[in-house]
Parts: structure tokens; sequence; C-alpha cells
């Protein structure tokens, strides 16, 4: 059981979504305890009827805090950036807000729904790897774009913001469907810089306790 009034975040090891919401719990230092759900065991825990009372759209995360529960990752980051300010994740320049969740939609909009699991399925063995290249490639050309305009050390200016929760995993995504990086140097840069933050180290997916051991070797 977790402790009274400490968060639950129910997530999949692998899932992007549930990673962003990782890294901006970490940066923002809210402990928090994981339920690991499944999306792959006997066809998935996320479809059963328990997990459907949390989650009507049957897809993590989904994040049980303050009395209440929570679904859709930028939703969860969102309030959490409203209800915790303390090392804030949004810029307090109304522009670079807008960047910021310019970014944030591209990504969690644009690119990482049409190489979700569900759809991939659909799409087929054959042909999922073809798929994700073409739009994850598609969807980074404008998110390259726009951080030409809005990125100092991170996506936009020099400070960690929400932007970067979702930017991550999702390069991750990309170099697991073996997308070329290479036309994306300054996703590639940004990569870099905080792919050894404690933060991002901590929310990675192989630091996660329904991580299976052969994920990590």
């Amino acid at each position: 059981m977790s402790i009274i009034g400490k968060p639950v975040l129910y997530s999949y090891w692998r899932s992007s979504c549930s990673w962003r919401v990782r890294i901006a719990l970490h940066l923002k230092e809210i402990p928090y305890d994981i339920k690991p759900v499944s999306l792959i065991k006997s066809g998935g825990e996320h479809h059963s009827n328990e997990f459907r009372e949390i989650n009507p759209m049957e897809q993590v995360p989904a994040l049980h805090i303050d009395g209440v529960t929570l679904v859709e990752s930028l939703s969860i980051l969102h309030y959490l950036e409203e209800t915790r300010p303390q090392r804030p994740l949004m810029p307090h320049d109304v522009v670079k807000r807008a960047k910021v969740r310019e970014i944030c939609e591209v990504i969690a909009s644009g690119i990482q729904p049409l190489q979700n699991l569900i759809v991939l399925i659909h799409v087929g063995e054959e042909k999922k790897n073809e798929w994700a290249q073409h739009w994850i490639s598609r969807g980074f050309r404008a998110v390259e774009k726009l951080l030409s305009q809005s990125a100092g050390k991170y996506c936009v200016g020099d400070d960690i913001t929400l932007a970067d929760c979702c930017l991550i995993p999702q390069v991750f995504n990309a170099r697991k469907f073996h997308v070329d990086l290479r036309p994306f140097p300054i996703i590639l840069r940004i990569d870099r810089e905080l792919e050894n933050h404690p933060a991002v180290r901590a929310a990675h997916p192989s630091n996660q306790p329904d991580c299976p051991p052969e994920a990590t070797k």
C-alpha cells in the first residue's frame, strides 16, 4: 500500500508518456509510488475492468494525487506545475510559455500517438518500423524548426521545461525504431545535455521496477 497522501503513478516502464511524468516528478522532487501496468501481459492489464475505472482510455499514465486521479500526461504535467510551483518547469515569460506548449503539443499530439503500441499493432509487424520512422521523422523536422527559434541550453532557453520532459522520451523512441537523427542536431544536442541528468536517469525505462532484466543488457 502507498503511504497516505503519497502520489501513485500508474506506469509502464517503456511508455514515453509515463516517462514524461516520471521526469517531472523527479525534477520537482515529488516522492511517489509506482503501480506498474503491463501493456503486453495477457492482452494488457490496461484493458482490465479494474484499470478502466482508473483511466477509461485504457492507457498509461494515470496519477492519483491530492485525492483525485488524473489521466493524460500533459494534463498531469500542468497540474503538477500549477500545484507544485517550486522548481518550475514553465517559464515566467508568456511567449516562452507558449513555445513550451507548442513543443509539447507537437510531440504529444503529432508524433507519439502515431507510434503508440495500439497503433503499431494495427499497422502490423511487417510495416511498423517504416510507419514509425516516417511519422517520427516528420514530427522531428517540425520540432527541430521550433527549437531553432527557442532553444538555449535546453528546448526553450537555458532552464529545463516541460518541453524537455516530452522530448527526451521521444528521442529514445526514435532510436528504438532506428530513425536517422543526423538531420536533427539541436534535438541531439539537447538529448546529450540531459541524458545524464539525475532526474532523467531515475525516470529512464531501464530503472523502472517493471523493466524486464533482459532489457537492461
